[in-house]
């Protein structure tokens, strides 16, 4: 009796590990593409946060490209009547092409205060 395998042994058990590795490399790549994408989105929020911040202080409409590290990420600003008295509506969004982040605020309009401020003693 021979001691070994046969040919159809060996190309089975090649199919069954080269299936494996196939399997773990999409795997990998998958959740690479995902990290990737996350820090993408975390970057473009974290522009987009810094840009209303900014504008918290002097609302206005503006569009434009950050400066370097980030020429490929476009911001567009917008400034509007609230339906709220004496509020207005901040936006910006932020995109790369592919991602966008949007984000919106509430605040006073310029030279108008809070109530009881101001107010007589």
């Amino acid at each position: 009796m021979n001691k070994g395998f046969t040919l159809l042994e060996v190309m089975i058990s090649l199919a069954i590990i080269g299936g494996l590795l196939f399997t773990l490399i999409s795997s990998l790549n998958y959740h690479l593409s995902i990290a990737d994408r996350q820090i993408v989105l975390t970057q473009i929020d974290i522009l987009a946060h810094e840009k209303i911040y900014g504008m918290e202080n002097n609302p206005s409409e503006s569009r434009g490209k950050f400066p370097e590290p980030y020429p490929y990420i476009q911001y567009e600003t917008r400034v509007s009547d609230s339906k709220y008295p004496g509020m207005l509506e901040i936006g910006v969004t932020v995109t790369d092409g592919k991602e966008k982040v949007l984000l919106s605020e509430i605040i006073a309009k310029s030279g108008d205060q809070g109530p009881g401020v101001g107010a007589g003693s």
